[in-house]
């Protein structure tokens, strides 16, 4: 489900319009930038995701209610986290940790700090001006 689809989910849900959810979905949703599969939800398709999005969105999202044109519109807070979670179950069928994800992760040398992957400083600056503007 792409992050509209989910705004969409929301608003039914909560009420309001998609556009006031879509921030958080497309939150969720950013790490597709990084990795074009399914992988991407380790990065935010979590419990520690959901917290995050309450950290950057605020612990409410205010949700105006009412007639359109109404003189006297009402105002429903929904907890963002409840959103978040929305999108992850939505998604996912549940609410997973991010130990879910690295569960049964091999452990590459790196991990550890073990192995230094220098970079000489000549391969730094192979591509720097030499400053000549002959």
């Amino acid at each position: 489900m792409n992050s509209w689809h989910h705004a969409q989910s929301s608003a039914r849900k909560w009420g309001g319009s998609p556009d006031l959810y879509l921030p958080i979905h497309e939150f969720i949703d950013s790490s597709k930038q990084i990795i074009g599969d399914v992988r991407h939800r380790s990065m935010y398709h979590h419990t520690a995701g959901v917290w995050l999005c309450q950290r950057i969105f605020g612990v409410t999202l205010d949700i105006p209610k009412g007639p359109p044109g109404s003189d006297r519109p009402r105002t429903v807070r929904v907890p963002v986290r409840l959103i978040a979670e929305q999108h992850v179950l939505e998604d996912l069928g549940w609410l997973p940790s991010p130990a879910d994800y690295i569960d049964g992760m091999p452990i590459a040398p790196w991990m550890s700090g073990s192995q230094r992957k220098t970079v000489p400083l000549s391969h730094l600056l192979l591509n720097q001006p030499t400053g000549d503007s002959k």
